[in-house]
């Protein structure tokens, strides 16, 4: 039931689109930004990872025209799919590093329509860039892990992306969560205990919208649904409800 109930506070982000249809429309602009910069490195990449490959592996230059190329263009292949996959797990934290003021707009909001005590100011956009360069890194190691554990035989493909959805959609979920906690004065020790009986709801909520990002172009229609949506949660935990209970 956590889990579900987790997914639950999305889909309540998600109405939003409907509901307040200009302040999500806010929401897409730092998501457009951060998706034309990646668009852009990658179509860079796309254009000249070929020359790269053959700088980086001079020693096939003396193999036969046939096995050389077949060993390059799988190398081409490997480095845009790494490309790609990076793409995805760091798009969020470029997002929140780039979007705080954006995101702080949607939070606030849905604490106003949820009444009882709401926060007159944010952690501020430098604390947020920071925590979205954080949650970067923490993607990056998140791939690199995923990478290892897909080169096993046979089950290393499946049991690689499903660690990472998991993983990728936690550490998404604990940002999320956050800021309008941050922004009450509550350290990191205190946002961990605060919702610790709440792991169903947070591993529900993170796992769905992170398999949302997996979509093209669905990051920049969830984001501010899921800045929302982890508002929602955060304000239940405070006020002591069972979001992860059954």
């Amino acid at each position: 039931m956590g889990f579900g109930r987790g997914a639950g506070y999305l889909l309540r982000g998600l109405r939003l689109w409907r509901e307040r249809p200009s302040l999500m429309l806010l929401g897409i602009v730092p998501a457009l930004i951060v998706a034309a910069l990646v668009f852009t490195l990658l179509v860079v990449l796309v254009l000249y990872a070929d020359d790269v490959v053959g700088w980086a592996t001079p020693f096939a230059d003396d193999w036969g025209d046939a096995v050389r190329g077949v060993f390059r263009g799988a190398l081409y292949l490997v480095v845009l799919v790494g490309a790609v996959m990076l793409a995805i797990v760091t798009f969020t934290g470029l997002t929140l590093a780039v979007g705080d003021p954006f995101y702080e707009k949607i939070w606030k909001e849905v604490e106003l329509s949820l009444g009882g005590d709401v926060p007159d100011r944010g952690v501020g956009w430098i604390r947020g860039a920071i925590d979205g360069l954080v949650l970067v890194a923490l993607g990056i190691g998140t791939a690199i892990v995923v990478f290892l554990i897909g080169l096993l035989p046979v089950i290393g493909t499946v049991v690689g992306a499903v660690l990472g959805l998991v993983v990728a959609g936690r550490l998404l979920a604990g940002e999320l969560v956050s800021r309008p906690l941050e922004a009450r004065g509550m350290d990191r020790a205190a946002r961990a205990a605060l919702m610790r009986d709440h792991r169903g709801a947070m591993l529900g909520f993170g796992v769905c919208v992170q398999a949302c990002f997996l979509v093209p172009f669905g990051g920049i229609l969830v984001m501010p649904a899921a800045v929302a949506g982890a508002t929602y949660l955060a304000r239940e935990a405070l006020a002591g409800q069972p979001v992860g209970g059954s």
